[in-house]
């Protein structure tokens, strides 16, 4: 029945550069978890040393939130880079691979290590990172913090 339907009602090819459609990938997630983790960073830096078992549960509470919101900017780095980019781009950005890569790696930083040169280093991949994604759509979107 529902293949006499289909030839009914043929319908035009239809097809996309992404896995989604498009407006689904946009590295702004990815910058929002990012700042979180370097919010909290910046938080367990300001804090010291934990002196009472409330200033360790809050300083728990805070790595917990670093390492959740780094870890989600790299699954959004990974999807943007595994879903979003395609070969058409690896040619007009042999790098990209690379600069993902390094990206990555800076979320890995970033759980590890409570730096604000690995947390800035994280914000810094992202920002390049959402320049050759605009820059691919033919915009010229601003890359802002909060």
């Amino acid at each position: 029945m529902l293949r006499k339907l289909v030839h009914a009602l043929p319908a035009d090819e239809v097809s996309a550069h992404c896995d989604g459609p498009c407006g689904v990938y946009d590295p702004a997630s990815a910058r929002i978890a990012a700042e979180a983790a370097r919010s909290m960073t910046q938080k367990l830096l300001d804090a010291g040393p934990a002196t009472t078992v409330e200033e360790a549960n809050t300083q728990g509470r805070y790595i917990t939130i670093k390492e959740q919101q780094a870890h989600i900017a790299k699954e959004e780095l990974l999807v943007l880079w595994t879903d979003y980019f395609k070969p058409p781009h690896l040619e007009q950005y042999p790098d990209l691979h690379t600069t993902f890569w390094n990206a990555a790696k800076a979320c890995s930083e970033v759980k590890v290590h409570v730096s604000m040169e690995a947390a800035d280093a994280l914000m810094a991949a992202i920002e390049e990172i959402h320049g050759i994604f605009w820059a691919t759509k033919g915009r010229d979107v601003e890359f802002y913090t909060t």
